[in-house]
């Protein structure tokens, strides 16, 4: 077994991070994935699977703590919750990795939401999510958990294709989540009726039907993100009534090439010294979002030499995203990281990952902050 220890340095709190990244050029898997380490827990939501036909979910639990860990997964679906016979009491025992077909529990689902809950030792969770059309591969993705249901969310790291050039392709058959969405997952009895709002460089762009949408109660609703320009972008979405969110993206408009998807959770609010982990291959892009307020961000680049370098600050307007290119080195030295700071209202932020002449995308949001001490989550209901 290893083990990863983290000593203070300067005036801050001891803090690790990291990432795992994969690509492929070829084969069934062709595309890019990415996904930051978890911090373990007994309550964790997935949203984005899809089960449907050519498609392929794998949900991987892993228990790393010294106890065993019995799963209850709850299902949700496009009309509703899924009861399915095998389920419930999933034994993860120390030290394992327990790895799920979920078309095994929900067959034929093309919007599927999990809430992964644990007794006894928490675990990980991570979704393995890939596509193929016909003997074309769709894309991979690694789905990783987002916040849990509440009444506002946000998600940052989407790129937006040219609408004119994407829409000719999500209209033929098969190709209709080759194209942006979100999709809302509502856990608890009533309707929610749910504000969406797109922010880009220069602000809000306004999304078909004013974006309101009503989301059925138990179930998974999905909506198009389409008519925007181009470009990087910060989702923001509200209601009176608890949910949760994640947003697809894309890359690829031909049918005959192969085509990549990146699923982007719901975000935590950006506090202080957040550990940012940077895989090292292909363009890499620092997306921040204020979707309400002007917020002030400080990213310092951490370099494989071990040293942190010079504080850059970034002034945002409220109702804005920002994105900033990642070099490859500062001073010689690889970028591996980032210690990423905000202040003033609430920001978000994610790291994009694409690749060059390819039509690859990887999203990964950004995660806690480093805390002084153990922190408990207490959920009071939806």
């Amino acid at each position: 077994m290893s083990v990863l220890s983290a000593d203070a340095f300067g005036d801050q709190q001891p803090s690790a991070a990291a990432a795992m990244s994969y690509a492929a050029d070829d084969g069934d898997l062709r595309g890019t994935a990415a996904a930051a380490c978890q911090n373990p827990a007994n309550d964790l939501w997935l949203v984005g699977a899809d089960t449907s036909l050519g498609r392929t979910a794998v949900l991987n639990l892993t228990n790393a703590s010294g106890t065993p860990a019995t799963v209850n997964l709850d299902l949700f679906g496009a009309k509703g919750v899924i009861q399915a016979p095998g389920s419930r009491g999933l034994l993860v025992a120390p030290g394992a990795t327990r790895s799920i077909v979920l078309a095994g529990l929900a067959p034929g689902q093309d919007s599927l939401a999990v809430r992964v809950r644990s007794t006894g030792g928490p675990v990980a969770a991570v979704i393995q999510q890939s596509v193929l059309r016909g003997l074309t591969p769709g894309g991979v993705d690694f789905i990783t958990p987002g916040t849990g249901p509440a009444t506002r969310q946000a998600v940052t790291g989407l790129d937006i294709q040219d609408p004119a050039a994407l829409g000719p392709l999500t209209a033929r058959s098969g190709f209709e989540d080759a194209g942006p969405a979100l999709q809302i997952a509502v856990p608890g009895a009533a309707d929610a009726v749910v504000e969406v709002k797109m922010f880009g460089r220069d602000g809000q762009k306004p999304l078909p039907g004013g974006g309101v949408v009503t989301a059925k109660a138990g179930s998974v609703t999905t909506v198009p993100l389409v008519g925007v320009p181009a470009g990087h972008y910060t989702v923001s979405a509200s209601s009176d009534v608890s949910f949760t969110v994640a947003a697809r993206v894309t890359r690829g408009l031909k049918a005959e090439d192969p085509t990549d998807v990146a699923w982007a959770p719901s975000a935590i609010r950006l506090g202080s010294q957040h550990l940012v982990p940077v895989p090292a291959a292909g363009s890499r892009f620092l997306m921040f979002g204020a979707p309400d307020g002007r917020a002030t961000i400080s990213y310092t680049p951490v370099t494989a030499d071990g040293k942190i370098r010079s504080v850059t600050t970034a002034d945002i307007a409220g109702g804005t995203t920002a994105s900033v290119q990642i070099p490859a080195d500062v001073e010689g030295s690889a970028v591996v990281g980032y210690l990423v700071s905000a202040a003033g209202e609430a920001a978000y932020g994610a790291v994009l990952l694409e690749r060059d002449g390819k039509a690859d995308v990887a999203t990964v949001p950004v995660s806690p902050g480093a805390a002084g001490q153990e922190k408990v989550a207490v959920t009071l209901g939806y």
